[in-house]
């Protein structure tokens, strides 16, 4: 929360977001990891119906020329993207999930490695989604990736666990138990059926890097049991979502 209120202090907003200048400057751009020594920039440019817009250009592109302003070393937007969200509502939904499986796949790695296994799957979700559209020059933020292989590996910690979950139905709200396999499988079916519907554009619609989910989760699952401290419990305490 202390990055999203760093983030928004230079023309964003807390429920906005920030400006897409910080998003560009902070986030992680695919053309510029698959191009050493190129960066990219913000910059308007004349629509044909005269409107002033904005678009990331980068150098090496047909038709860009001149240099970027100073910006940060590419290297450090890979960790720095990690950390960045694109408006309330994103960073919300992130933390909710984090909230609810993060504690117990943390009991079971220890708070150290939980660290490194967050860091590392924020990584290895990112290279999936760089993977999918190496020429893509939209920023890619956000937690969505390695809070993904946190889900990954409480799937595989605790398949038999349920969580308390709030069910909608037109008026009528509820709980019900829910168990996490079905919630979460279905969840990684949704981001798998959604990118792969998505490949001609890896960023959906809606500036949802699928692939990142995927990789994250896939990520997750695949390493949970080889750091994994002590076994874990078949049903940990219910968390709420």
């Amino acid at each position: 929360m202390i990055a999203y209120l760093l983030e928004i202090r230079h023309g964003g907003s807390f429920f906005g977001g920030p400006t897409n200048r910080v998003d560009v400057r902070w986030g992680a751009i695919p053309y510029e990891l698959t191009h050493p020594g190129k960066h990219c920039e913000l910059v308007g440019v004349q629509a044909p119906a005269g409107i002033a817009e904005e678009t990331v250009a980068c150098q090496g592109q047909p038709g860009v020329v001149g240099s970027p302003g100073p910006q940060p070393a590419t290297w450090e937007t890979v960790f720095t993207s990690m950390f960045l969200h694109g408006s309330f509502l994103h960073i919300f939904g992130n933390m909710v999930f984090l909230a609810v499986f993060g504690p117990t796949v943390e009991d079971a790695v220890g708070r150290v490695r939980f660290a490194g296994f967050y860091l590392l799957g924020g990584l290895v979700a990112l290279a999936a989604q760089v993977a999918t559209g190496p020429s893509s020059t939209g920023p890619t933020l956000g937690a969505s990736g390695a809070i993904a292989a946190v889900l990954g590996g409480y799937i595989l910690l605790y398949p038999r666990a349920r969580v308390l979950s709030l069910i909608f139905i037109v008026f009528f709200v509820t709980i019900v138990e829910v168990p996490a396999v079905f919630l979460l499988g279905f969840w990684f079916l949704e981001q798998l059926f959604l990118g792969v519907a998505g490949l001609a554009n890896p960023i959906g619609g809606e500036g949802v890097a699928y692939f990142a989910h995927i990789g994250g989760f896939l990520f997750g699952a695949l390493v949970i049991r080889a750091i994994a401290k002590r076994r874990a419990p078949a049903t940990p305490s219910l968390p709420v979502y």
